[in-house]
């Protein structure tokens, strides 16, 4: 496959048969490629850090290590990992969704749901052995976030973990795959969306790309050596009755590096109804009405992951409209 025209690929895949697209990499890798398949055409119609944190540097970078040994493989190989639906615990891809996506966005991924129960690709060697070491450590962070959120809240530090009952809460490791690309201004590698959970975690090859909006603009994010990125998720916003929101954000291409970026999602139990926690829906000014409505939270991820990745729609439809 990786030797054949980019325009003898593009025959295959688009846009009539979207199922019989491979990856990205392969695309990007194709020789004489200088433009973007139209389908990929997008037309244009300060983000926490945490230091600190306990997580070997070791670690960090063998992860990255093992995930790039991962979209290495050998396409055909890479396919044994495929899934078929959002629930499955490992799901090899590109793009988002695209079942449903006009454009398709420079990207390929590899989904995998790593507790309460672990599971990991079995290809590349030792990439199972690390991922379980690193989804450990990093959701160790995780709730130690969320214990501090909870008390920032007024309520007791174990709330959110006892509410939600994260000992059986979902984490899914999520890797990106951004290959260079000969015409960034017009592709996305994705879009504008928030995320599902709690708190996301995610570090990146040292290659800038991510975007978050703040007042309106699109600001680029930067990440301190060592460092985790931290962005708050829907049901975070949910829980809190809107005290904190989830970050809207969005992964850029460019023409001179690859990005890989490792984003772990820290969710409730999926048997979890998330609602505004009743304890904050007192105030000094009296009720406070709830703004959203509960979800369990499996039906709510399943909602976003079967569905086109748009802004903040998934989180409006649990949105109570203010009388």
């Amino acid at each position: 496959m990786a030797a054949e025209t980019a325009s003898l690929l593009l025959s295959q895949a688009f846009p009539s048969q979207p199922t019989k697209i491979t990856s990205i990499k392969t695309l990007a890798e194709s020789p004489g490629l200088t433009s973007i398949p139209a389908a990929y055409t997008f037309t244009p119609d300060l983000h926490d850090q945490v230091v600190n944190h306990g997580v070997p540097e070791n670690l960090l970078s063998s992860i990255l290590d093992g995930c790039k040994g991962f979209f290495d493989l050998p396409e055909e190989e890479k396919q044994e990992f495929k899934g078929n639906h959002v629930l499955d615990p490992i799901r090899s891809g590109t793009s988002f969704n695209v079942s449903v996506e006009k454009a398709f966005y420079w990207r390929d991924f590899l989904k995998v749901f790593v507790h309460p129960v672990f599971y990991s690709p079995t290809k590349p060697a030792g990439l199972s052995e690390i991922s379980s070491e690193y989804s450990q450590r990093v959701r160790e962070v995780a709730r130690g976030l969320l214990k501090g959120i909870s008390e920032s809240l007024g309520l007791e530090g174990s709330y959110i973990d006892k509410a939600l009952n994260l000992e059986q809460g979902k984490q899914i490791f999520i890797a990106n795959l951004y290959p260079t690309c000969p015409q960034p201004e017009l592709a996305m590698g994705i879009p504008p969306h928030s995320d599902h959970g709690l708190l996301t975690l995610l570090i990146q090859n040292g290659i800038g790309g991510l975007q978050i909006q703040h007042k309106g603009k699109w600001v680029s994010v930067g990440a301190l050596p060592n460092s985790f990125l931290v962005n708050t998720g829907d049901h975070l916003e949910i829980l809190s009755n809107g005290r904190y929101k989830s970050v809207l954000h969005r992964a850029m291409v460019n023409n001179k590096a690859t990005r890989i970026s490792i984003a772990m999602v820290h969710g409730p139990s999926l048997d979890s109804v998330v609602s505004p926690a009743p304890e904050l829906l007192v105030s000094c000014k009296g009720n406070e009405p709830a703004a959203y409505a509960g979800m369990k939270y499996k039906d709510y991820l399943e909602l976003q992951q079967s569905n086109k990745l748009v802004g903040k729609s998934c989180l409006d439809r649990v949105r109570i409209p203010a009388v």
